[in-house]
């Protein structure tokens, strides 16, 4: 198993359509002919870059990769475990307009569904699984991103949607009819990255913020047991968002993942969970303290404060973002016309990213520097709250 520290600072995940919506329109482009597939390869690869260096010179510890998606993070999930329908299949398309054609439907084929991911304004396309679902590793993706990552001269973290909310989320009759399966397809992309020189790698289940039943509390403690147990892997780090992780935390605590992420915005629970939860065995947690799901500036301080207790709690603790930065816009430079007064409670993605800089600072070294907080946005701004 791959050894090294975690880090003091991370995000969770961080916007793809690049500052100038590029993405969208380099796809659009592809999808009207306008654009062929090296063209929208070399944008992508061109997003991913300035978003890595973007992280890395704001001196974020610990930085995420695979979270660049064409068009959804759960169907990339989909393609790496081999989940594609076979109407798709048999279409005998390129790899790319297979995704593509799972996201948007072509000819007869009717596309995935699509449904919202939790309580946000993001749509995810829903996997469809069955008896005859041959889950297969594919960590191509992955593999090629923190490649690029490397050449960059920057490490990065691998990110996956966990398998037992991937099998929460999917379109099936009984979730966990194939959790075994898909296990093993995830330890056989486990033992892939650790082979390419993969320390750490994030597993996001955010399904078990929600009540679970004691059956689907089970499916995830077997599921984190059986991936600790794989000899040659990356350390794990699963991240939980959008609130309070409830049984889930006990159950995890009980499996051998290395890290665990805990939503202190949206979940404010978790704090008393984690104090009650006993001994954390060397455990670090990984403490979402900045919002990732609004566009408001954190109040730094009380915060600290927060961070503070976890530390008090655990061996190590990291800082994070509540939840992947994907739900905020970019970057508040760009905004050049807006109210002072209203600019000045703003924090897009590349301001939260030195909010949790400065955090993880002030866990290191205490609280003297960090800026007093700003007086709460007027009720009539925060109309627009992304939330």
């Amino acid at each position: 198993m791959s050894s090294t520290a975690f880090g003091q600072s991370t995000v969770l995940g961080y916007p793809r359509i690049g500052a100038n919506r590029e993405l969208k329109k380099a796809v659009e482009a592809y999808w009207a002919g306008r654009l062929d597939a090296a063209g929208l390869a070399n944008t992508a690869a061109a997003l991913r870059a300035e978003v890595w260096q973007t992280l890395h010179d704001a001196r974020l510890d610990a930085i995420p990769s695979n979270t660049f998606s064409y068009y959804d993070h759960m169907l990339d999930t989909a393609v790496a475990v081999g989940a594609v329908p076979s109407r798709f299949r048999r279409l005998g398309l390129s790899d790319l307009d297979t995704y593509f054609a799972m996201a948007r439907g072509v000819d007869a084929e009717p596309a995935l569904e699509l449904t919202k991911w939790f309580a946000t304004n993001y749509h995810y396309l829903v996997p469809e699984i069955d008896p005859d679902t041959a889950f297969t590793a594919d960590p191509g993706k992955a593999l090629r991103e923190y490649a690029e990552a490397r050449a960059l001269g920057i490490t990065t973290r691998p990110v996956l949607v966990g398998p037992a909310t991937f099998l929460l989320l999917a379109k099936g009759t009984d979730p966990f009819a194939r959790l075994d399966d898909l296990v093993e397809t995830y330890a056989e992309i486990l033992t892939a990255l650790a082979r390419a020189g993969v320390a750490w790698v994030q597993l996001d289940e955010p399904a078990y913020v929600a009540d679970r039943s004691p059956a689907e509390i089970d499916a995830l403690r077997r599921a984190y047991t059986r991936l600790g147990e794989v000899e040659h892997r990356p350390r794990i780090f699963v991240a939980t968002y959008f609130g309070e992780l409830g049984d889930a935390l006990p159950a995890l605590l009980d499996t051998p993942v290395e890290a665990i992420g805990l939503d202190l915005v949206a979940g404010p629970g978790n704090l008393r969970r984690l104090a009650g939860a006993g001994p954390l065995r060397g455990k670090t947690i990984v403490a979402g303290l900045v919002d990732g799901h609004n566009i408001w500036r954190t109040d730094l301080r009380a915060a600290a404060v927060t961070g503070a207790t976890v530390a008090g709690l655990a061996d190590h603790v990291a800082v994070s973002t509540s939840c992947s930065l994907l739900h905020v816009p970019v970057d508040l430079t760009a905004e050049t016309t807006l109210d002072p007064d209203l600019r000045a409670r703003l924090a897009f993605a590349r301001q939260k990213v030195d909010e949790v800089v400065l955090l993880g600072r002030a866990l290191r070294d205490g609280t003297a520097d960090l800026p007093a907080p700003r007086p709460a946005a007027p009720a009539a701004w925060r109309r627009d709250d992304v939330r």
